[in-house]
């Protein structure tokens, strides 16, 4: 995958949020879960475009930690929607999947940033 395919997957898992967000049912618990899942989930594709723009191979890293930190984070949520009856489970099973699928990515991509030289510390 390429990183502009990669910025375009976190965009829509995005996008899907805030649509799954809006048809929340509009109850306190609701308001105040769907928001923390609102901040998270946008969070990933914004954090990945700013990795995308790293000086280095360990600011890299650094920010797909965050994306990964964002992506399982958005998972948690999810689950507690769930968990809680808000929403039932097949409604978000493909989110959670997806959630699940760009937090693996994170930690691939970052794991290999990690082992690989930073060639632009010489500089």
């Amino acid at each position: 995958m390429t990183p502009d395919q990669l910025k375009d997957r976190t965009k829509q898992f995005s996008l899907r949020v805030i649509r799954l967000v809006e048809a929340l049912p509009k109850t306190r618990t609701a308001t105040v879960i769907g928001m923390q899942l609102l901040r998270c989930a946008t969070s990933v594709g914004a954090n990945y475009r700013a990795a995308c723009r790293a000086q280095s191979r360990a600011d890299f890293a650094a920010k797909m930690s965050i994306v990964e930190t964002e992506a399982d984070e958005s998972v948690f949520w999810l689950e507690i929607l769930t968990e809680a009856g808000i929403l039932k489970k097949p409604l978000v099973s493909q989110l959670v999947k997806e959630a699940n699928e760009l937090t693996a990515i994170a930690v691939a991509s970052r794991r290999t940033a990690k082992k690989t030289p930073d060639r632009t510390a010489n500089r």
